[in-house]
């Protein structure tokens, strides 16, 4: 009885004090990675594994700032000097599926983000997705505050190669490629796309706006961890009514797509490198954008 008697309450001030908001959060991101299945079948020595491990963390472990108020938000990376170097083929392929800045307008319901695929700029205009959040009994202290459980089943585009992950194969597959480890292997057969995911966001209704980080929204609450997948993103600073801030305003930067358009492209470009890798035998180099 306690516990729908705060939830209630919380609910009350999430509609009394959304008018005038504003704030800056800070999100620390952090995925785990299956090295075993991103070594394709083949087995990686223990100083591979670190070496890889080492890069990855460099490129996945990252600070975001999520600048909003009652209807916007602009959500941006914030920028750090690379802690390790990187080789610059894998810096290309990691940064080649991370938006840019994304802005969010829950009144219009659009969102426009800047994303950079090999050498070229392009602005994504899109509708905010609206997922049919659960929301749980649970609850738990983040910070100062406190926050609730909600979850998600969210559908995938099979084009959506953002969403790749490494392919587990069986015994049999991973004994014929140790047979002959000289035949090089199309990437693409090493990643799958997952048919749909689970979302789990925890929320606090103690800041009343329906916002989050990246993509994620629609909930009577700000949200200060999400887990999608093996990425967990956990607000780490929370600054109210900052006095100097971002000014939210949508990006500019880049050629005006449609997300269907922008997933189009990116196929295409991935069709053509896939085949690139076939017909040189595996040595093919990346290619940019003509024109």
């Amino acid at each position: 009885m306690i516990r729908y008697t705060l939830i209630f309450l919380l609910l009350l001030s999430f509609s009394i004090n959304a008018q005038n908001i504003s704030g800056q959060a800070f999100y620390e991101s952090k995925t785990t990675v299956d090295m075993d299945a991103l070594g394709g079948g083949r087995e990686m020595s223990e100083e591979m594994k670190k070496t890889v491990a080492q890069m990855m963390k460099s490129a996945l472990e990252k600070t975001y700032i999520l600048t909003f108020n009652k209807d916007e938000s602009i959500y941006k990376e914030q920028e750090k000097l690379d802690a390790a170097p990187m080789n610059p083929g894998f810096k290309m392929m990691m940064s080649s599926y991370t938006p840019g800045a994304q802005y969010k307008n829950l009144k219009t319901g659009r969102i426009i983000e800047e994303n950079e695929f090999f050498g070229k700029q392009f602005l994504v205009t899109d509708s905010i997705k609206s997922l049919d959040w659960q929301i749980t009994k649970e609850s738990k202290p983040i910070g100062q505050y406190i926050a609730f459980k909600a979850t998600a089943i969210k559908k995938v585009d099979p084009n959506d190669y953002s969403m790749a992950r490494p392919k587990k194969k069986d015994e049999k597959e991973n004994a014929e490629i140790k047979k002959d480890t000289a035949q090089p292997q199309d990437p693409m057969d090493m990643i799958e796309i997952p048919e749909e995911i689970e979302v789990t966001a925890w929320f606090t209704p103690q800041i009343p706006v329906s916002n989050g980080p990246g993509e994620y929204a629609g909930l009577p609450g700000l949200i200060l961890e999400l887990n999608v997948y093996r990425t967990t993103l956990l607000c780490s600073k929370i600054v109210m009514n900052p006095k100097d801030s971002e000014k939210i305003e949508p990006p500019t930067k880049g050629k005006k797509v449609t997300r269907e358009e922008y997933v189009k492209i990116v196929k295409e470009k991935t069709e053509e490198l896939r085949e690139n890798f076939q017909n040189r035998g595996g040595n093919g180099r990346r290619g940019g954008f003509g024109g």
